[in-house]
């Protein structure tokens, strides 16, 4: 794989990032330094986390990713300059109290988050620093809507820019993002940056594959003329996407009651556990099969070979996931292909939007 400029900073990184937020949860820190050499051993140098990681949520494991992937970086001298490290501070807490005293997102937040963050990941610097989510309201997380009734924001995007811009001048954080982001909110964050010379944020980080092409609605034009790049995740619709619940549904006993939808009740209650998400992963697994490929195969490069897509992060709780992931790469999708999935999303829209 080659690396590519990552919006318009100078960070360059590969088209598969390794996500971590399984780290500290479904896999115990010996396994996630496997994944971490191996990943690394096979060419990819971008590796995301999180301070609220790892998932699902709580507060016990709260900042527990970074600290597996800082004791990683500690043990392996000459690591920190082969990968580039993105984090995120958490948005507003989100029935989260742990991860700040208040609800919102302040400047002093930011900067506090960094810090802990830079301590957890034992490193000087990071190498992409993002909001996790907006500190406005925003339809996100499968909330379809945005009603201004629900707005409670208390800390201005610029406000929040000039906190990133400290940290930048610092020396603390090389690059900025955003994640779970709107039109709207890309294109302020990037109108006040030029206007008043602040950090201008390099990528978004959204939810896109096959069983939500969101991104397709707006986002994509936007960043594409600004010049900012997506990071794709939950590209396999936590696990919808492989397989593996085409025989028995997460609830049914006969489901990998280790995988993400089937263990965690809290994860079957999002986006991922509607009956439309899983019925959807079912039309496009066949699809895949009579093209003679693997659903996993369909899935990735999908996202793999979307002009739209800068880096698309895998998240990985085996080294034969990791491995069948990397190996999907090669993988082309014929225009016959293409046109088919496009067939079913007019038909079944987006069910895990």
């Amino acid at each position: 794989m080659n690396t590519l400029p990552l919006g318009r900073s100078d960070l360059r990184v590969t088209p598969i990032c390794l996500g971590t937020m399984t780290f500290g949860e479904q896999v115990d820190e010996p396994h996630a330094h496997a994944i971490l050499d191996r990943a690394v051993e096979r060419g990819v140098n971008f590796i995301d986390t999180a301070e609220m990681y790892a998932v699902p949520a709580r507060e016990a494991t709260c900042g527990a990713t970074e600290a597996i992937i800082g004791r990683w970086l500690g043990k392996r001298p000459g690591m920190r300059g082969r990968v580039v490290l993105a984090t995120k501070v958490a948005g507003p807490s989100r029935g989260m109290p742990w991860i700040r005293e208040g609800k919102g997102m302040t400047a002093a937040d930011i900067v506090a988050s960094c810090e802990g963050s830079l301590r957890r990941l034992q490193t000087d610097v990071i190498d992409l620093y993002q909001i996790h989510w907006p500190e406005r309201h925003v339809p996100a997380f499968g909330n379809l809507y945005y009603d201004p009734a629900k707005e409670v924001s208390a800390t201005p995007i610029q406000e929040q820019l000039e906190a990133l811009a400290g940290l930048v001048k610092a020396g603390k954080v090389r690059h900025v993002g955003l994640s779970n982001e709107t039109p709207y909110g890309v294109h302020e964050f990037v109108r006040l940056a030029e206007q008043h010379g602040l950090p201008r944020v390099a990528s978004v980080q959204n939810p896109y594959c096959l069983l939500n092409r969101s991104w397709e609605n707006a986002m994509d034009e936007s960043c594409h003329r600004l010049g900012v790049s997506l990071l794709a995740y939950s590209p396999v619709g936590f696990g919808l996407l492989t397989g593996k619940y085409d025989q028995h549904a997460p609830t049914d006993p006969g489901a990998p009651q280790q995988a993400r939808i089937a263990r965690y009740e809290s994860v079957r209650k999002q986006r991922w556990g509607r009956p439309e998400a899983l019925a959807g992963a079912r039309r496009y697994n066949q699809l895949a099969r009579e093209h003679g490929l693997t659903p996993t195969q369909l899935a990735l490069a999908f996202c793999y070979r979307s002009w739209r897509v800068a880096s698309t992060i895998i998240g990985v709780t085996s080294l034969a996931q990791l491995d069948e992931d990397l190996d999907a790469w090669g993988t082309q999708l014929s225009p016959e292909l293409l046109a088919a999935i496009d067939a079913i999303r007019w038909e079944l829209r987006d069910p895990a939007q």
